[in-house]
């Protein structure tokens, strides 16, 4: 219904679908749209997420599956992904919303260009419903299949916009994944935005492609808030507390969604 009513008020004819892959769900759209544009079958296409999950039966499964912080004398630092006294995450709302085309259509219509979509990948754990896979493998290989869609090596990624959702098990298993693929971790920084929104579900990944974008264009990256005892397992500069200058050369954003779905995507500065 949200994608049908969009394409009406606007008159899009072109590809129109709803995608509902958990906290995945962005990123699985924006590598859809991407592959809709790359095969010419449209122009431009509208993708992002849309979250509303704040209700009873929304705040009660995740609740029930020990997910979500229990810090409610404190929420202004309930959510402190890495942290090793995080406890679970913050539920949060919200949209997130990129418009994705191909370059002769945006400067045909000369358009304003925020950043290059470079690639993307998507895949599945097959491994437990609300578990992370125990050896990384489904978010590593995602991340490495990101990279080659985008034609770039590990070791031009200096930015990673993480899931990180303040989850004892999940926080971790990310870091030990990334790190398969990213040898050197120095260079390399790390933030994320849950700390500040908590998790948006659906609409993280819009939210977090968009401060992706707006790290590449504005050269600040936004801090990881509340990190009081970081893990030292980690290993990456967070951006701790404070905002950082820094030159993107390739960022990627991660988002992993419960029954194992995986999605990374890519971006860069547009260089003409």
């Amino acid at each position: 219904m949200a994608s049908a009513l969009l394409a009406i008020d606007l008159g899009f004819m072109g590809p129109n679908y709803s995608i509902s892959t958990a906290c995945a769900t962005s990123n699985y759209c924006f590598h859809a749209a991407a592959n809709h544009i790359r095969r010419g079958e449209a122009d431009m296409m509208i993708a992002g997420g849309t979250e509303a999950a704040i209700i009873p039966i929304g705040l009660g499964g995740f609740v029930a599956c020990r997910a979500l912080s229990q810090r409610n004398d404190d929420p202004q630092t309930a959510s402190r992904p890495w942290d090793q006294d995080r406890d679970g995450f913050v539920m949060g709302e919200g949209a997130g919303v990129l418009v994705m085309e191909s370059l002769e259509h945006a400067m045909k219509r000369d358009a304003p260009i925020y950043a290059e979509y470079l690639g993307g990948a998507i895949n599945c754990d097959a491994y437990h419903m609300t578990d992370p896979r125990s050896d990384g493998l489904g978010v590593s290989s995602c991340i490495k299949n990101c990279l080659e869609d985008a034609g770039v090596s590990a070791e031009e990624v200096n930015y990673i916009n993480a899931h990180a959702t303040s989850t004892l098990v999940g926080d971790l298993a990310e870091i030990n994944a990334v790190k398969k693929v990213f040898k050197n971790t120095e260079g390399i920084k790390m933030n994320a935005t849950k700390s500040m929104i908590g998790h948006c579900l659906g609409a993280a990944g819009g939210l977090e492609a968009i401060a992706t974008v707006k790290a590449i264009q504005t050269g600040w990256l936004h801090p990881s808030i509340n990190q009081f005892n970081p893990e030292p397992s980690v290993e990456f500069d967070t951006v701790a507390n404070q905002k950082q200058q820094h030159e993107i050369n390739v960022a990627i954003s991660n988002s992993f969604g419960f029954g194992g779905h995986n999605s990374v995507v890519a971006f860069s500065a547009f260089k003409p």
